[in-house]
């Protein structure tokens, strides 16, 4: 793991505060407004956390978890599937908003520091686990985040579990989103692989 050699957390979080301060104004509707953000707050309590019990990660790893952050605020405020991105949709001549499809992405990002403390701690003794360990756990994320959704969207009035959903009526909107979260798991990984220079030695002289 790279040392931490600035105070890139801070500068993050300091982001994020602006950013959440902003958009905290008069979001399209307070009520998901209030769930999305639920979300967010979980997660900053978790690297928080982690960070408290000196549970560190590098730079990169930081940096790729806070792009979630930011784009699921951002999400908060709008509602996913009201985002303004009507540019992306236009120029690729997509038949819905893809905002959503992209911040699902982005929720693979975190196999980077998962596979990042595997390595560090010595857990695995081979590539192979190294690689598969971290895109399995999120695509379990992502099939419990999908039947939390599930559960809310059952109990809560038709209007907010839409907007929750942002499902903008694709039935198989829930399959596409773990195919998104996996696939952005699969990246990370082998961004993680790459800065690491993994492909070409042994895991095991190194952990």
């Amino acid at each position: 793991m790279e040392n931490i050699k600035s105070n890139l957390l801070f500068y993050l979080l300091s982001v994020y505060v602006v950013l959440f301060s902003f958009l905290a104004f008069n979001p399209i509707d307070r009520h998901t407004w209030f769930v999305e953000n639920l979300t967010v707050w979980i997660i900053l309590a978790v690297i928080l956390g982690l960070y408290l019990f000196k549970i560190r990660f590098s730079n990169t790893a930081y940096t790729f978890m806070f792009v979630l952050i930011y784009l699921h605020t951002i999400g908060g405020h709008y509602t996913f599937a009201l985002v303004p991105f009507g540019f992306v949709t236009d120029l690729f001549h997509f038949s819905r908003n893809h905002f959503d499809r992209i911040a699902h992405f982005t929720v693979g990002f975190y196999a980077f520091a998962i596979a990042e403390w595997l390595y560090v701690k010595k857990m695995v003794s081979n590539k192979f686990l190294l690689f598969t360990y971290p895109v399995f756990l999120i695509a379990t994320i992502a099939m419990s985040y999908e039947l939390v959704e599930w559960i809310y969207a059952a109990k809560a009035p038709a209007e907010q579990a839409l907007a929750y959903l942002g499902s903008q009526g694709d039935v198989w909107d829930a399959q596409k989103d773990m195919l998104a979260d996996t696939l952005g798991g699969i990246f990370a990984t082998i961004v993680f692989f790459i800065v690491n220079k993994l492909w070409s030695q042994k895991v095991s002289q190194n952990v």
